[in-house]
């Protein structure tokens, strides 16, 4: 049996201003999902409080996370909650004045934790008791993270605070440096090494999966995009969208990977929302209309460029998805 962890949210019936999508999803919601025979259960729905965000409003989703031995991490846009699995009983929760649009969240080696606070273009690191131990300025690293920003506001009560410089949203390490991928920047920068970067061009960049000696990053609009770790240089580019003839079909908004092995990737992709900001989607050459899939999960043989599995998440009422991890 081949189980995975599916991170994401259930949008409003109405779809409430679904072009923004800080408004546009009610419920945080973990899948776990047998790829074997494409079953899956919930196995939680979360509401954020009241005091943990800028009004009733405002969106509740799981963004992307990380498993590490028997607890899975997880951040929405104003938390970071931390569940033993595979009984989800929370094991901690995290919420702090500087959490703006969180994007992602992982352990550290000494036990802290990592969030990637979107909104202020800024990284923290913190305890699982919410004491902050350091704060780096994803969009200029090296500088001031507070150069922008005050101290004493709480940046859960702001629904929004696009536009982003840099737009930040997923951290991973090589070797002991810390680096963040950014989205509008189209790259990825260390943070532990100001100067360092993957220049990786293409749409908007989401992840950074090191695995095998390999990076691996996904553009929203349907690429895989693999770059050497050693060398700061990207090695390959691999369009999902010409993979099994499906470039006649809007495959939705690509974010989210997790490889089975050095050949196989499952990659997550959200049905495209009608945004305003349609620099975003401009990549969707046939609009909102029967060509455009599900919110799904499909495994790529990338060796190979066939799509081996496809799964609608929908039918679980998944209507975004962010990461996925192993349930092992």
């Amino acid at each position: 049996m081949n189980n995975l962890y599916i991170t994401g949210g259930r949008q409003r019936p109405s779809a409430f201003s679904a072009d923004k999508e800080w408004r546009a999803f009610e419920k945080a919601i973990i899948v776990r999902l047998d790829t074997d025979n494409a079953d899956g259960k919930i196995c939680v729905e979360y509401e954020t409080p009241p005091d943990a965000r800028a009004d009733d409003t405002a969106s509740i989703c799981f963004k992307s996370g990380a498993i590490s031995g028997n607890k899975l991490y997880v951040c929405t846009s104003t938390e970071v909650l931390v569940y033993e699995v595979p009984g989800f009983r929370r094991l901690a929760y995290v919420s702090l004045p500087c959490f703006n649009d969180l994007h992602h969240v992982v352990p550290t080696r000494e036990g802290n934790l990592i969030a990637v606070s979107t909104g202020l273009d800024m990284v923290i690191e913190f305890t699982d008791q919410g004491i902050v131990l350091r704060q780096w300025n994803a969009a200029a690293p090296g500088e001031d993270p507070w150069g922008r920003f005050s101290r004493d506001t709480d940046y859960r009560k702001m629904i929004t605070m696009k536009p982003y410089k840099a737009h930040p949203n997923f951290v991973f390490w090589i070797e002991k440096n810390l680096w963040v991928t950014r989205c509008d920047l189209k790259d990825a920068v260390s943070l532990s090494q100001p100067g360092t970067r993957i220049d990786i061009g293409l749409q908007y960049v989401h992840d950074g999966l090191l695995f095998g000696g390999k990076l691996y990053f996904t553009t929203v609009d349907g690429r895989l995009v693999i770059a050497n770790p050693q060398t700061f240089r990207v090695d390959e580019v691999i369009d999902l969208r010409n993979i099994d003839n499906q470039e006649e079909m809007l495959l939705g908004f690509c974010r989210g990977v997790w490889m089975v092995d050095a050949t196989r990737a499952w990659i997550g992709f959200t049905r495209v929302r009608k945004t305003k900001f349609k620099d975003k989607v401009l990549w969707a050459k046939h609009g909102f209309k029967e060509l455009e899939k599900p919110t799904h999960i499909a495994l790529y043989d990338i060796a190979a460029k066939k799509c081996l599995q496809d799964i609608n998440l929908e039918q679980y009422g998944m209507n975004a998805v962010f990461s996925i991890l192993p349930a092992t």
